[in-house]
């Protein structure tokens, strides 16, 4: 017979048993707490999480304070630049004779060999051989760290480029930028800590992906600058504000922040607006300042090239990346203009002026950082998302061959900030396409470049949703300890 009452009743024999297991778990935590066996109550938070750029000092020594990255965005050719490969030139115009050919313009793809149109030589002690392309580069060859083996394995450029800024081949997560920010902070407070230089001519491709906070709190977004002056747009305020009634209206809107902060707790957007606000109108002084290169002796304006019609905007992009480091600033990001890298076709013609306009300015920024002191704490980073393949894409005559995408063996260098210079690491086949010894997935370097910032990558994190994420998050990194000084 049930003892199973009507209305959700239960019997005497099944209110004994379920009231007996609950003493004895009762009297058995009383045991475990008596022998200090439990564990410790949970704590209570003593308010929201405040996000700021206050300079914070990582777990350990670091050798980098700052870095400027000169990102090419769609895909330097490693073999007409870095990497001299003697084979392409012994088997120009004949079919490759390898299988594993991943194209991604499949449409105007083929199997011939593309030898280069440029001729290597050595340069420095360390004997660094670069394409005729990069003369400027030479001069500081004994300063940079050439890596020949970098690989992220996906071959589309949005998936590329995420990899490589952001560490994962999906959007929405934070960039390195970001990362270092939110690790960091800040060694100023009248400049964004984060800040990023386009082309005059325009966005590089994705825009603000190369830029974005992701999942981090808004504050850590790179800055947009315009490349040309003015370089903040709407920072001064009309005539009629200036002065004393502009103070007392910043007064007043910093006691209304405060008490509309003080009633929203805990919202990430908010404070970082709020800062941005108060940001501004501490650079209506600082910023016009550290993008004026007037004052700049002859000298380093001769060096970067500015005053040079094939270089000059990059050339002043560089200069105002060096004095922006100089005054604090923890993170800067030089682009070039949609995916100019890009060398499906007329890579004749189209990379000897990709390399006139970035040659001299990224040599010259080595150079003035190591006069400077400051190379030794500021890590100087030049590649874009991917490489070029080892045939030639539009077979349609001389002046319009090109080459396709390559992510699985490419070239990228970095300078200062911890970085061995004179340096060349890793190796591709003797064609270029495929990175052989000593391979360094995208992963692998942002733990070595976290490292140089005195983090270990799986130790910088950030709690999303109850989970600790990281830069690496679940990937085989490793720092590249070889490429270390």
């Amino acid at each position: 017979m049930s003892t199973k009452l009507p209305n959700g009743l239960c019997s005497r024999r099944h209110f004994l048993e379920a009231g007996g297991f609950g003493l004895g778990m009762l009297g058995l935590a009383t045991l475990l707490r008596q022998d200090g066996l439990l564990a410790a109550p949970m704590k209570p938070l003593l308010g929201n999480e405040i996000f700021d750029l206050l300079p914070k000092q990582p777990p350990r020594p670091a050798k980098a304070k700052a870095m400027i990255s000169l990102f090419m965005m769609g895909g330097p050719s490693q073999m007409d630049l870095f990497d001299h490969k003697p084979m392409l030139t012994k088997w120009h115009g004949q079919k490759f004779p390898g299988d594993n050919l991943k194209y991604d313009n499949v449409a105007q793809a083929s199997a011939k060999v593309l030898g280069s149109f440029w001729k290597f030589s050595r340069h420095g002690k360390c004997g660094l051989e670069l394409s005729e392309l990069l003369p400027q580069l030479g001069t500081v060859a004994d300063d940079i760290c050439l890596i020949r083996s970098m690989k992220s394995g996906v071959n589309n450029h949005l998936q590329a480029m995420l990899a490589m800024q952001t560490g994962r081949i999906t959007s929405g997560n934070p960039t390195m930028g970001a990362w270092a920010t939110y690790a960091l902070g800040s060694e100023t407070k009248d400049l964004p800590a984060y800040v990023v230089m386009g082309h005059p001519n325009g966005l590089p491709t994705f825009a603000n992906q190369h830029w974005a906070n992701g999942w981090l709190p808004s504050i850590y977004q790179g800055t947009f600058v315009r490349a040309t002056a003015p370089h903040i747009l709407n920072l001064d305020p009309p005539a009629a504000l200036q002065g004393k009634p502009q103070e007392r209206q910043m007064e007043l809107l910093r006691a209304m922040n405060a008490e509309h902060a003080a009633n929203h707790p805990g919202e990430t957007d908010l404070q970082a607006r709020i800062q941005s606000y108060e940001l501004a109108g501490r650079m209506q002084l600082a910023a016009k300042e550290a993008f004026d290169i007037s004052s700049e002796p002859k000298h380093v304006l001769e060096l970067y090239g500015i005053g040079r019609k094939e270089c000059d905007d990059y050339a002043r992009r560089c200069l105002i990346a060096r004095r922006l480091v100089e005054r604090g600033v923890r993170y800067v990001q030089v682009l070039n203009q949609g995916q100019s890298w890009d060398s499906h076709g007329s890579i004749k013609s189209a990379l000897p002026t990709l390399c006139a306009a970035t040659d001299r300015p990224s040599a010259a920024l080595v150079a003035d950082l190591k006069q400077r002191g400051l190379l030794d704490s500021t890590i100087v980073h030049w590649g874009g998302e991917m490489g070029r393949m080892p045939v030639l894409q539009n077979d349609a005559g001389e002046a319009k061959w090109g080459r396709d995408h390559n992510t699985y063996g490419f070239s990228q260098w970095v300078a200062g900030g911890g970085f061995k210079g004179g340096l060349t690491y890793g190796e591709t086949d003797e064609w270029g396409h495929h990175a052989v010894k000593d391979v360094v997935n995208h992963y692998d370097w942002h733990a070595t470049m976290l490292d140089c910032f005195g983090f270990e990558h799986d130790k910088l994190t950030y709690k999303r949703n109850g989970t600790a994420l990281a830069l690496t998050n679940n990937q085989p990194a490793r720092v590249v300890r070889e490429l270390l000084a």
